[in-house]
């Protein structure tokens, strides 16, 4: 199995020496192709702070991050921007969309930066789009149309450049139940027909369901792991609140 990401003994601090405030303590795992991996944990858990860091909006204290054999870590200034660029999708609650852009171009602004040609951008986004059934809003403003459809147009952005790593933060976060649902459904598309490899981090039990492996964080580090297997999502999801329900109070917010 091809190995996408490795994180390996990873640590991060905040503060000043003293009064230091440890967010993760110690974390390793790794995440195959293809994969469909969530990571569950209350508020402060860590969570989101192991996110920031495979995604290099933070750094690490100490530790190793590898994605496509190339370790993150050490990356720097223009080798770190083009690493963001081509390797890796991002996938924000907020969807993160450029208003002065058209749904089209907001697609297509990734392969433009990469000096892509117009014709092959244009193809590239008229396939994903119609994969993700937006065809028709690809010359509408993002203020012009629905939650639902904002966030396939911020799915279409984050892997038109097929990234090796796709990074969801709370993805169905400020979505309704059908809108949530039928991105959800997406993401399963995108995991199982075109194979790409997706980290999510949730507090919801509904969304984590869909995922093949869950890692849940507690006090920065890794409390326990489900992997779905040949379950059902029904059946997923029950062993998820029976994890939710080992942690007590510690994942009372996540509600």
């Amino acid at each position: 199995m091809e190995r996408i990401l490795e994180v390996q003994n990873i640590e991060k601090y905040y503060g000043t020496k003293s009064n230091l405030s440890k967010a993760i303590d110690n974390i390793s795992f790794n995440v195959n192709k293809g994969e469909f991996v969530g990571i569950m944990g209350a508020s402060g858990s860590g969570k989101t702070t192991l996110l920031n860091c495979i995604s290099t909006i933070d750094k690490v204290t100490s530790g190793h991050i590898v994605v496509n054999q190339e370790d993150i870590t050490k990356l720097k200034g223009n080798k770190l921007n083009k690493f963001r660029r081509e390797e890796l999708g991002f996938i924000f609650q907020d969807f993160n969309l450029l208003d002065t852009l058209t749904c089209y171009e907001n697609i297509a602004l990734a392969l433009t930066i990469q000096k892509v040609n117009a014709r092959e951008i244009e193809r590239k986004v008229e396939k994903i789009a119609e994969n993700l059934e937006i065809k028709e809003i690809l010359k509408k403003y993002p203020y012009q149309v629905s939650g639902g459809q904002k966030q396939r147009v911020a799915i279409c952005r984050a892997i038109i450049t097929n990234p090796k790593l796709v990074l969801a933060d709370e993805p169905t976060g400020s979505l309704d139940s059908k809108s949530a649902r039928q991105l959800l459904e997406n993401f399963e598309y995108l995991n199982q027909k075109l194979q790409a490899t997706i980290l999510m981090v949730t507090h919801d039990a509904f969304t984590a369901s869909y995922t093949n492996r869950i890692l849940f964080i507690k006090d920065g580090k890794i409390f326990n792991e489900l992997i779905k297997g040949n379950d059902t999502r029904k059946q997923f999801f029950e062993k998820i609140i029976e994890v939710q329900t080992l942690l007590g109070g510690d994942l009372n917010d996540c509600f």
